[in-house]
């Protein structure tokens, strides 16, 4: 396709520029990152340019990992007061179970007595 510009003389057209693509990070990039600048052994942009990415995202991760960090260690507690719950919520469904026999029995006795 031939194209004039405004002076008259024809040029070739100007294709569009793509968009480069959004990069999606690994989590274990992403830690491996934030480790880095948890450190504090070199500046933000001195990581940034090693692992190619932008300051801010180094700055954030590092901020996610902060954050995320006191959850890390309070998983095992978590986990024993879930398995504690279920075994509490089975104990008393057992303990429902038993006294709803006991009710029928009760009752089909009270009957044949005539209470």
């Amino acid at each position: 396709m031939i194209v004039v510009d405004g002076c008259g003389k024809p040029t070739e057209p100007i294709p569009p520029k793509m968009k480069a693509k959004r990069r999606r990070h690994e989590p274990e990039f992403k830690a491996r990152v934030a480790i880095e600048a948890l450190k504090n052994a070199r500046t933000i942009q001195e990581i940034a340019k090693e692992f190619e990415i932008h300051p801010v995202q180094v700055s954030e991760w590092k901020k996610q990992m902060l954050e995320s960090a006191p959850g890390a260690f309070g998983r095992g507690r978590k986990k024993a007061d879930a398995e504690d719950f279920e075994q509490q919520r089975e104990s008393l469904h057992a303990k429902i179970g038993q006294q709803a026999v006991e009710i029928d029995f009760l009752r089909k006795k009270s009957k044949q007595l005539g209470l």
